[in-house]
């Protein structure tokens, strides 16, 4: 089905499957999950027949809520409010998991002296520079460990260089720290322990003030904050899955960065039946985020080199290469991926064509980008599976972008939105736009569907699953593989002879894939051999401890390493699952080394026992001197509980036998993050950047590190504004996929979701007038929409500081093309996005909604502009630090 997002194989666990299975509690909290990813919600199924407890905390009612044991309506943008509540439930009750926390956890660390938390600034912590919206990192530092020398050398490069947002670059290790060694108190008592700088920083989200912000009244607070504490500990363990209901904020990384705090609190990471687990939106968004298509990320997520920080890869590798934790393999994994893209032509003597690489020269993520092409910086656009045109917030200024291209190519099953705007967008109708004076020459290319292909589906669980061909594309349609392969193949040719070194890069490439059938597709097998790698026997590598940074080892993704160990696709395993273990490991293949719970070092307390037989998973065999178990041990086979790294040792040495996160740099689970965040070494409730509320618990409104675009054509709602008194939230259904293009276009599905339209509460249809089946017309400073008006007490309308607040609920499947058709959610939606990873806010913003259809042509132009006069909107609202 389209809506199912993840795919999730019935025949063999997962660490997914597992974590869910194995669960006591389930807290389902930005995610629709049975209608969005209903395959994988089998397992919550499977764990509330077990005796789990499922919570669903969601603005909707969804068919998640009633399967729910409890479900808990709260107001869009105010998840951190209510994480924060729980955190502070845990530390004020004693519900901590002491020798968990005392061990595995940063809490011992003491932070530097001058640090300064937003408790004591009002909403930001220190380091913050109101001009730039940015913060410098130094004071929030562990005492003992200094600014490092390299940091002084690098200052001046790293302030012009360093775009918002970079610190996701760092993989799940995070920045590297600064050299020294941090000051610790075990006993957790003083008052600059991150512990205690913890307590204090929560300490104002009490139940009262989750019920004034959330909506959320205080005894089904409670009922949460009970059932999840009593549902973790030695003998139990609790998971939070989320999707992008959390993801899609200014404040995005954070909300996910509280629950890992919780969880860590709880003893729930590396466990089986716990963690944070993340529902990506497609089958294959985390092999798209492995072997990146983000901008910043080189596979693996190894950083992409910068221009002016860079210039060897000496500088690089200092820069990058931590001294603890399996990143600390940084040259190892680096130099492999280089011998993967340029085989023979890399060479010691020539930094392994290092050089080769691209270089960032500021932010080149999506939003910038189109702004980029409206200022004429950018002229040639890829849309690989993408329909900006009605699937990304703000479809006008991805429209106008796209119309200032010289050209633009689309590889889509259907003629989607994005390749059609030019002739039938919605700035033809209003006149803002003639297609005669468009000048982008487009291409469409039609792709073939995922059934017409071979290749894998690495899954939100880290699972490669080898899909097999079903059928050959049909016409002219033909796979992404083929048509990367082909046109690399024909720009080769054309460059065939050039002595000009700027064409080096793409002459050198290893190119020379397999082709097979009439088309001459690539061999997919053969691509997930170079991901695999192989060393300088051409042996395929058996994982990623066997890399070597000498030029030896080829590898195209280190984490992949080991997913055609001995020559065999290791993905495209299929041994049904009561003939194994209920790990059930020869199912398909997990990243890394085949492991299904990341962590796992944790499962066991510090001398190496399981914590309790009921949640055994790995444990320390004094016998045979390993670490062994029923899942691959994430830590070093042979490594001592008793282990103390020297002072000389690195990487996975660094790592003491009782530290489990082995990508962290120091081994351990930040409650606290000292670097690596753009916004914050902790979260902090920050209303969103378009609220009818200011903030309850501090002088900021919104995160003051969040990236805004301030232009005319992306203006802002003011806060508060009584001409836009309403919340607004998007999601998806189970009958349609994303934007549509996978689903408008099937008469099976668009029959059953024929008509976009909008939920409104039994009250907010009273004080609005409208009427069920009826029409609505939807307004913000971007635009006018309209939908049909579903009314239902499924969308709650709650009190917030006194207050009756009503949410309006937009599916956001919709555009003009396809067998059903309607406006486009997005067109409503601003440009304001989280600083770490560039992600936008398109899961609330504010609006106002009136009875009856809008208006036509140039007529909804003057509609929105009299709303911008009303409420005073200029290009400087909304954009306060």
């Amino acid at each position: 089905m389209p809506g199912l997002g993840t795919s999730f194989g019935r025949g063999g666990a997962t660490d997914f499957q597992q974590d869910l299975q194995n669960s006591d509690c389930i807290v389902i909290q930005g995610s629709n999950m049975a209608e969005a990813h209903p395959v994988g919600f089998q397992w919550v199924v499977e764990a509330k027949r077990r005796g789990a407890t499922v919570i669903h905390v969601d603005p909707r009612f969804t068919r998640t809520s009633a399967l729910a044991d409890l479900h808990v309506p709260l107001r869009p943008g105010s998840d951190i409010a209510f994480l924060g509540g729980l955190v502070n439930y845990v530390l004020t009750e004693g519900k901590w998991f002491e020798e968990y926390v005392r061990c595995y956890t940063n809490a011992s660390f003491l932070v530097r002296e001058d640090f300064r938390d937003t408790e004591d600034l009002g909403g930001v912590f220190s380091g913050f520079d109101p001009d730039s919206g940015t913060y410098k990192t130094e004071s929030w530092q562990y005492d003992g460990i200094r600014v490092g020398a390299e940091e002084q050398d690098e200052g001046e490069k790293r302030e012009k260089y360093e775009e918002p947002g970079s610190g996701h670059q760092f993989g799940s290790g995070g920045a590297a720290l600064d050299p020294g060694e941090p000051v610790k108190d075990l006993t957790l008592q003083h008052p600059r322990c991150v512990f205690q700088v913890l307590k204090r920083h929560f300490a104002r989200y009490t139940p009262e003030a989750v019920a004034d912000i959330c909506g959320v009244p205080e005894p089904k607070f409670r009922a949460v904050a009970e059932a999840l504490t009593a549902a973790s500990g030695p003998d139990k363990t609790a998971a939070f899955v989320y999707s992008v209901g959390w993801t899609q904020h200014t404040v995005g990384v954070q909300y996910i960065r509280t629950a890992a705090i919780l969880q860590l609190l709880l003893g729930n990471m590396g466990r089986p039946g716990g963690g944070v687990l993340a529902l990506r939106g497609h089958a294959s968004i985390q092999g798209s985020t492995d072997i990146p298509t983000l901008y910043n990320l080189l596979p693996g997520y190894i950083p992409m080199p910068h221009a002016d920080r860079h210039e060897s890869l000496d500088e690089f590798l200092r820069l990058n290469t931590p001294r603890g934790g399996f990143y600390g393999n940084m040259p190892a994994y680096l130099i492999s991926l280089l011998k993967a893209y340029w085989g023979d032509a890399a060479s010691p003597s020539n930094d392994f064509c290092f050089d080769y690489l691209p270089r960032l020269t500021g932010d080149h993520s999506t939003y910038p980008t189109v702004v980029k092409q409206i200022e004429g910086e950018c002229k040639g656009y890829f849309l690989f599976g993408q329909n900006p045109a009605v699937g990304s917030s703000n479809g006008k200024l991805q429209r106008k972008g796209m119309a200032n291209l010289e050209w633009l190519v689309v590889r889509d099953f259907s003629l989607i939105e994005s390749a059609t705007w030019w002739q039938d967008g919605p700035e033809i109708e209003t006149g803002e736009m003639r297609t005669e004076d468009i000048g982008t020459e487009v291409f469409f290319l039609p792709a073939a569907a995922h059934t017409e292909k071979a290749g894998t589906f690495t899954n939100t669980q880290r699972l490669l699953q080898w899909r097999h061909q079903a059928v050959e594309p049909q016409g002219d349609q033909r796979s992404d593989l083929w048509f990367a392969f082909h046109l690399g193949r024909l720009i080769r040719e054309k460059l065939a002879g050039s002595e000009d070194s700027m064409d080096r890069p793409v002459l050198d490439l290893t190119w020379d894939y397999p082709t097979r059938g009439a088309h001459d597709d690539p061999d997919p097998e053969a691509v997930l051999r170079e991901i695999n790698g192989w060393d300088a026997d051409s042996k395929p590598l058996s994982g990623y401890t066997d890399l070597k940074d000498d030029g030896t080892t080829t590898c195209g993704c280190w984490i992949y390493c080991g997913c055609f160990a001995d020559g065999v696709n290791q993905t495209a395993r299929r041994k049904p699952w009561t003939e194994q273990s209920w790990v059930a490991p020869e199912w398909a293949w997990a990243w890394p080394l085949n492991r299904r719970i990341l962590y796992n070092r944790a499962s066991a307390d510090p001398s190496g026992k399981p914590w309790s037989d009921a949640k055994a998973l790995v444990w320390w065999d004094d016998g045979e001197r390993k670490w062994t178990g029923h899942d691959v041990p994430d830590f070093a086979a042979d490594k001592d509980p008793s282990y103390v790294p020297g002072a000389s040792d690195r990487a996975e040495d660094n790592i003491a036998g009782t530290d489990p996160f082995v990508m962290q740099t120091d081994g351990k689970g930040w409650l606290y993050v000292p670097s690596g965040l753009a916004d914050g070494p902790l979260p902090t409730h920050y209303e969103p950047h378009e609220s009818p509320f200011a903030n309850q618990l501090y002088e900021r409104r919104a995160n003051p590190a969040r990236q805004m675009i301030a232009r005319a054509d992306n203006l802002s709602n003011p806060a508060g504004s009584d001409v836009f008194p309403y919340v607004v939230t998007t999601y998806r259904l189970t009958e349609h996929h994303t934007a549509g293009g996978m689903s408008r276009w099937l008469p099976y599905l668009a029959e059953l979701q024929p008509e976009f339209f909008c939920e409104v509460s039994p009250e907010l249809a009273a004080e609005r007038g409208l009427t069920h089946l009826g029409w609505a017309t939807i307004v913000s400073a971007r635009a006018a929409i309209e939908a049909k008006v579903m009314v239902t007490s499924r969308i709650s309308s709650l009190t917030i500081a006194g207050r009756r607040t009503h949410v309006v609920g937009l599916p956001y499947h919709w555009g003009p093309n396809g067998y059903v058709t309607g406006d486009a959610a997005n067109d409503l939606l601003g440009v304001a996005m989280d600083p770490n990873v560039h992600i936008q806010e398109s899961k609330v913003a504010s609006c106002d909604i009136r009875p009856g259809r809008r208006p036509r042509g140039p007529a909804s132009l003057r509609m929105v502009e009299d709303y911008r006069r009303r409420a005073g909107i200029t290009i400087e609202t909304g954009t306060d630090r």
